[in-house]
């Protein structure tokens, strides 16, 4: 797991993230942090097979797979048991870390992906780490 210290390096140094779950309801907390992530100057790609139209103003994608370019971070809207996939596919693509938002935990996920050289934060928000961080 990623210390605070190392969080906010991640941050500074990301560009492009891949929000797997985004949802394109604007009432959503995927919507909401994917929005605000936009807003603070990240690349955002929408993984949904659900979504065909685009959302925040990108076209997304069925699965990290079909991502062409580098992933700094995969920030994961899905239940626990869609994580092992999700990470197995981040590490398939090469990203850089994988992030499983505030009240997801996945211990097995998590050790998998650190084993791959993935860095990993998990059962936070991206947008309250944000916040707290790079204020």
């Amino acid at each position: 797991m990623l210390s605070q210290a190392e969080i906010k390096a991640l941050l500074t140094r990301a560009r492009t993230i891949a929000v797997v779950g985004l949802s394109d309801d604007q009432e959503r907390s995927s919507y909401g942090v994917a929005a605000m992530l936009q807003a603070e100057g990240y690349t955002i790609i929408p993984v949904n097979p659900n979504l065909s139209g685009p959302v925040l103003g990108q076209q997304p994608v069925a699965s990290l797979r079909d991502i062409e370019g580098h992933v700094d971070i995969v920030d994961i809207f899905r239940r626990p048991e869609h994580v092992p996939q999700i990470v197995e596919d981040a590490i398939a693509i090469g990203a850089d870390t994988v992030w499983m938002q505030l009240g997801i935990v996945h211990e097995q996920a998590a050790q998998r992906a650190e084993a791959a050289g993935l860095g990993v934060v998990m059962d936070k928000c991206i947008a309250v780490m944000h916040r707290l961080l790079m204020r």
